[in-house]
């Protein structure tokens, strides 16, 4: 079978490779530019916890040494500390352990540092082979794959299975597709600085609102980078306006030291810039053997909310349903799923951020007056950059056309189902113990059965008690490959409760006990083989985008209502 064509070579598209080369499938990585990225230390991107994990296990295991975890996040407002949350993971201490129950750590990481890490992994991977300056300019789809040319100087065809448009904001796959990109324009600017300097809080990131001095703006922060760099940020009011000079800005690097440190310390510039965000919103994700993914199917980045790291997990999402599709064969089902789960997530965030917005940047009016309302605002603030609440927290695919019905042997655990699972330690049937995201992506379902004691049992003895006979029996029969594993505890978890996981770490279904029919059926939803029935699906798109279509385009056009909600 013909690999899988990646259009961009950015750090979402290189991840998708990679992700599929781990299940497996092979790809192809068209770059438009020569393979290289001009170092740009003001330039960096936020990863959460798992999506750092993610790209731990593709290969880019030195991410920690390029990007700092922060130790904490401190919020101020004018002259007052607001808030201060210590976060698990952040290198407050090299002898100091991390606390339970604290918030994961951020990593804050330069974009050029990850790309590089990415392209080096890429390298070394034998089933990717990337392309340099390879700018695609025609785009042909039919029922067996799906054919690129590539204009000069490498002009050529290229032979896809399938393909995905990671090719930026201004994406060449999304025109060919002549797919809409609605959405709002400038919708915050901020001037950006890094350099090298010592502020009062080590390791920690700082969000300052309405600052006291003259040049403050209405907001800054500051986020640390390794061997002493931070990033800088001044939101401008109002986006569209306000001319940032390199006097200007100097000034205000000055004066926010100033009054960070008391005086101005000693500091290296070595980075400036202004960076405006968008947030916009595609209408379809996918067209027959076509996808988007990353900065091509949406633009998001306001209060917190973190662009790059859901690109991540449009990568994620799309690489095990390709790897399914391309190992078994059609699955329109599984692969329609992608832009049911993502679109809605994504659009669900940009609700978020665009509800946000008038709150914590409209000034004045009845909300100045409501006690506690400063400190509410800077709880909604700290969500986005933080991994909490709507703006930031990791997607739950609870209304997922994958999700199977629900049946009197499912059982409720600390994780609803839809929703990523708790990264607990289990043990594989050879004796070998991991972390469960450590299982994670190499493109089969997981069973987890909660056994308490098995530590402290012999594995000759464990895996002939009790339920692992039936349950071992009950993966066997199962659709596909499924690994099983058991665990000591789960949050929630009573004994001899199952877990079925999809293979990008989703719950798909908690039950008490060894259930293998109600399993069965599970697993086959999961895997896009058992449609739920009651989930009918709708027309997506505007009437322009239709008209003119055949039956079998507007079939493919099709995706299930809880994946419709987005920008209009």
């Amino acid at each position: 079978m013909d690999p899988v064509i990646v259009v961009g070579a950015g750090p979402v598209g290189l991840t998708l490779s990679l992700a599929l080369a781990a299940q497996g499938v092979p790809s192809v990585v068209l770059d438009e530019g020569p393979g290289t990225e001009e170092p740009r230390p003001a330039r960096t991107v936020v990863l959460r916890e798992d999506t750092a994990d993610l790209l731990g296990r593709l290969g880019c295991r030195e991410l920690d040494r390029v990007g700092l975890r922060w130790a904490g996040w401190r919020s101020m407002r004018r002259k007052q500390l607001v808030r201060n949350v210590p976060l698990s993971g952040g290198r407050r201490n090299e002898d100091e352990v991390p606390l339970p129950g604290l918030l994961p750590a951020p990593l804050h990481v330069p974009q050029h540092a990850l790309s590089g890490a990415l392209r080096a992994a890429v390298d070394k991977a034998p089933l990717v082979q990337r392309v340099p300056m390879s700018r695609i300019d025609t785009l042909e789809q039919d029922p067996d794959g799906i054919t690129v040319h590539t204009r000069e100087p490498g002009s050529t065809w290229w032979r896809g299975s399938y393909l995905v448009g990671c090719d930026g904001a201004r994406s060449t796959v999304r025109k060919l597709l002549d797919i809409r990109f609605p959405g709002r324009t400038a919708v915050e600017r901020h001037a950006v600085a890094a350099l090298r300097a010592e502020l009062p809080w080590p390791d920690e990131a700082v969000s300052h609102r309405q600052p006291p001095w003259r040049t403050g703006g209405a907001e800054v922060s500051a986020r640390p980078l390794p061997d002493g760099v931070w990033r800088l940020d001044w939101l401008l009011l109002p986006p569209r306006g306000e001319l940032v000079t390199p006097e200007a800005l100097i000034t205000r690097i000055r004066d926010t030291l100033a009054g960070w440190c008391g005086e101005t310390p000693a500091y290296e510039l070595l980075d400036t810039g202004v960076h405006t965000l968008h947030h916009r919103l595609a209408r379809r994700w996918r067209k027959q053997r076509a996808f988007l993914a990353g900065d091509a199917a949406h633009l998001l980045g306001a209060v917190g909310t973190q662009g790059l790291d859901e690109g991540v997990r449009d990568a994620e999402n799309l690489a095990w349903k390709l790897a399914h599709a391309w190992h078994h064969g059609p699955a329109e089902h599984l692969l329609d799923s992608y832009q049911a789960e993502r679109r809605a997530a994504v659009a669900a965030r940009l609700r978020a951020a665009d509800q946000s917005l008038p709150i914590l940047r409209g000034g004045g009016g009845l909300r100045t007056l409501v006690p506690g309302a400063a400190r509410g605002h800077d709880t909604l603030l700290s969500d986005g950059h933080l991994g909490c609440g709507a703006l930031g927290a990791p997607p739950s695919y609870s209304h997922s056309p994958l999700s199977p019905p629900h049946t009197e042997a499912h059982t409720v655990v600390g994780t609803p189902p839809g929703a990523p699972v708790a990264d607990v330690t289990v043990t594989a049937p050879d004796g070998t113990t991991a972390r469960l995201r450590e299982r994670l992506g190499q493109g089969h379902p997981l069973v987890i059965l909660v056994a308490p004691g098995t530590g402290v049992w012999d594995r000759r003895h464990w895996q002939t008690a009790g339920v692992m006979p039936r349950l071992t029996e009950a993966v066997a029969a199962l659709p596909g490959a499924t690994e099983l594993l058991v665990t000591e505890s789960y949050p929630g978890a009573s004994a001899h409760t199952v877990l079925l996981v999809r293979p990008d770490g989703h719950l798909v279904a908690a039950f008490a006990g060894v259930r293998p029919a109600e399993l069965f059926a599970a697993a086959q939803a999961a895997l896009g083989g058992a449609p739920r029935e009651a989930r009918e699906p709708v027309e997506q798109g505007d009437g322009a985008e239709m008209r003119g279509a055949g039956p079998e385009q507007r079939s493919r056009a099709r995706v299930h209502a809880d994946g419709t909600a987005g920008l209009n």
